[in-house]
C-alpha cells in the first residue's frame, strides 16, 4: 500500500460524498415535480380536457434542470467509486 493508493482512496471517498450531496436534493425535487405532473395528467384525463397546451410548463423545465443536476452529482459519485476501485488495483 503506497501513497498513490491512499490518495486515490481519499479522493474517491471525498468525491463519493460530494456527488451524493450534490445529487440528493435535486433528485428528490425532481421526483416531487414528476409526481405533480402525473397528478395533473390524471386530472386532465378525468376531466377530458387539457388545461395547458401552450408548450412546456415551468414545472417541466424545472424538472429537466433538477434531473440534469442530479445526473451531474451521480457522475461525480461514479468517478469517486472508480477512484476507490483504482486505489485497490494500483500497486
Amino acid at each position: 500500500m503506497g501513497l498513490v493508493n491512499l490518495v486515490s482512496w481519499g479522493l474517491g471517498v471525498a468525491l463519493i460524498a460530494i456527488g451524493y450531496l450534490r445529487a440528493k436534493g435535486p433528485w428528490s425535487r425532481y421526483q416531487e415535480l414528476k409526481s405533480q405532473e402525473a397528478n395533473i395528467a390524471r386530472y386532465e384525463g378525468w376531466r377530458g380536457t387539457r388545461l395547458r397546451d401552450d408548450g412546456p410548463s415551468a414545472a417541466s423545465i424545472m424538472a429537466r434542470e433538477m434531473r440534469r443536476r442530479a445526473q451531474i452529482g451521480g457522475l461525480i459519485l461514479i468517478v469517486g467509486f472508480v477512484l476507490v476501485f483504482a486505489g485497490f488495483a494500483l500497486r
